[in-house]
């Protein structure tokens, strides 16, 4: 049984889960994502958990290529106040909080946070490691090569995906030597790899699936989509629906998406299409 432990809080993924996108920032690709004050941002969490997301991921920095990279104050001041009203208001609805920044994640962990999504994997800030193995709370590790400032500069695999399995396998090991063992896996679509090599890595998602802890993909309205329908992210709904069916045929256990709704039609209609009677 695949579960995530969280302040007396319990998250089942034997059967896939939808985490619901909020970005409190100005610039992300996606300017629907947007929310810009607490009670806007109060709205957008309700009505994402109306439409069955049980995971909600607060961001204060956009990590799109090329984006303006902030420092940590700036960041809080960002996330927290929204953080801190979306926990009173649904105290049981798990609450991730995405940041590669440990004093972040500090904060947010005083504030009831229940995962920390580091697009670095615990790298870019020395420290992140250990406040998570200090919180015991589950970590979803990433794989990316350089920072989202410069990561579309490495891009240069023999195998992509073989890349992508080593590094996780290595943090894995990591993580496990200071005690952290609640892990989420994310693959990274999108980030320090082409177009071609996300799907390669799409294609081969199951190979991913063997490691042993739960998959997380972020394919919601990514330019691997958009740029090869050849439209903008406001048109990659029906290409991004698509593709979660893959990456759940593929053993994909938590659809990181902007779109709720669709994301959770899409399981129930994978769980009636590989219902057993």
């Amino acid at each position: 049984m695949l579960t995530l432990r969280s302040a007396g809080k319990l998250l089942d993924l034997d059967q896939p889960v939808v985490m619901g996108i909020l970005n409190c920032t100005p610039d992300s690709f996606y300017s629907v994502s947007r929310v810009q004050h607490i009670d806007q941002g109060l709205r957008f969490a309700e009505e994402q958990i109306r439409q069955g997301a049980q995971i909600l991921d607060l961001g204060g920095q956009s990590t799109r290529p090329g984006s303006e990279r902030i420092d940590a104050e700036e960041e809080t001041n960002r996330v927290i106040p929204l953080l801190t009203a979306i926990r009173k208001k649904f105290p049981s609805v798990f609450l991730s909080i995405d940041t590669f920044h440990a004093s972040v994640a500090k904060a947010a962990i005083d504030e009831g946070i229940d995962i920390i999504n580091d697009v670095s994997g615990g790298q870019i800030d020395p420290q992140m490691l250990d406040v998570v193995a200090n919180s015991r709370l589950p970590f979803v590790i990433m794989h990316m090569s350089g920072t989202p400032q410069d990561m579309q500069q490495h891009t240069s695999y023999v195998n992509v995906t073989a890349t992508v399995k080593e590094y996780l396998n290595e943090r894995i090991e990591l993580c496990k030597s200071m005690g952290i063992d609640q892990l989420i896996l994310d693959p990274g679509f999108g980030f320090s790899k082409t177009t071609e090599q996300s799907f390669q890595i799409l294609r081969e998602l199951s190979n991913l699936a063997e490691l042993p802890y739960p998959l997380m993909v972020g394919l919601s309205r990514k330019s691997m989509i958009y740029r090869t329908l050849e439209v903008d992210p406001l048109m990659a709904l029906n290409g991004t629906t698509a593709l979660h069916m893959q990456a759940l045929t593929q053993g994909a256990r938590i659809l990181r998406v902007h779109d709720v709704r669709p994301a959770w039609e899409t399981i129930r209609l994978f769980q009636a299409l590989h219902r057993k009677d």
